[in-house]
């Protein structure tokens, strides 16, 4: 309750907006997924060509090795968010020394050690929220490195081979979907760290976040050469 007195109310409503930005872009970038809107959905149909490929070819090391980097990627993210939260954790014990430096920096506002404690304790929270997203983004790769492992044979039918493809595609799009939402965990923090020099920067660079999450999602050259809409060669 002593958190809850000290915290201003610009303090409360910039959280606000914090929440309901993060929770909102997740909800518009996700819906369709079928309609290949944004890079993540526009990745599905490479998903299908890739097994259904996998599952001709007689040699598959390089599917496996594929895989295997994919894994090792979600592994470095989740490992880099452990030291992340350890580190915010650290600095809760000697938040009266983030005062200090806060409150000598250009454009920061007033602030007292409970806010900037809750501060700190909301930036663990997202990035716990990030570690679990990769933890099981991580775990599903597992999951498919065992599927590739089970591929039928290469003279198998088409429906056979179609059926295997849809099964892997979607065990792929469950695994990119949890990567995607820490990805978004970490864009999220980097705007929580601008809370502590002042409230309406915080939500200014929030804003800034969603809007650069949605023009690489949604308008990048990345999504005009992977949908044909552009040729960079």
């Amino acid at each position: 309750m002593e958190f809850l007195d000290e915290f201003s109310l610009q303090d409360g409503i910039a959280l606000l907006w914090f929440l309901a930005a993060w929770l909102g872009y997740s909800l518009y970038a996700d819906r369709d997924r079928e309609t290949g809107r944004n890079l993540m959905q526009l990745l599905a149909g490479y998903r299908l060509d890739w097994l259904r490929a996998m599952v001709r070819r007689d040699m598959r090391m390089g599917d496996l090795m594929g895989a295997g980097n994919i894994m090792r990627s979600v592994t470095f993210l989740a490992s880099t968010t452990i030291f992340i939260i350890g580190g915010l954790i650290a600095v809760l014990g000697v938040s009266h020394k983030v005062v200090e430096t806060v409150t000598e920096l250009p454009f920061a506002v007033p602030t007292t050690r409970a806010e900037v404690d809750m501060k700190l304790m909301i930036l663990v929270t997202a990035f716990v929220y990030g570690f679990f997203k990769f933890t099981w983004a991580l775990r599903q790769f597992n999951y498919l490195s065992i599927f590739l492992g089970a591929a039928p044979p290469a003279n198998s039918d088409d429906k056979t081979v179609d059926d295997y493809a849809h099964i892997g595609a979607g065990l792929i799009a469950l695994a990119a979907n949890h990567l995607n939402g820490g990805i978004r965990a970490y864009y999220f923090g980097i705007a929580g760290l601008s809370w502590f020099l002042n409230p309406i920067l915080f939500m200014l660079v929030t804003a800034w976040v969603v809007a650069v999450l949605y023009l690489r999602e949604f308008r990048s050259k990345t999504r005009q050469v992977l949908s044909g809409q552009k040729r960079i060669l």
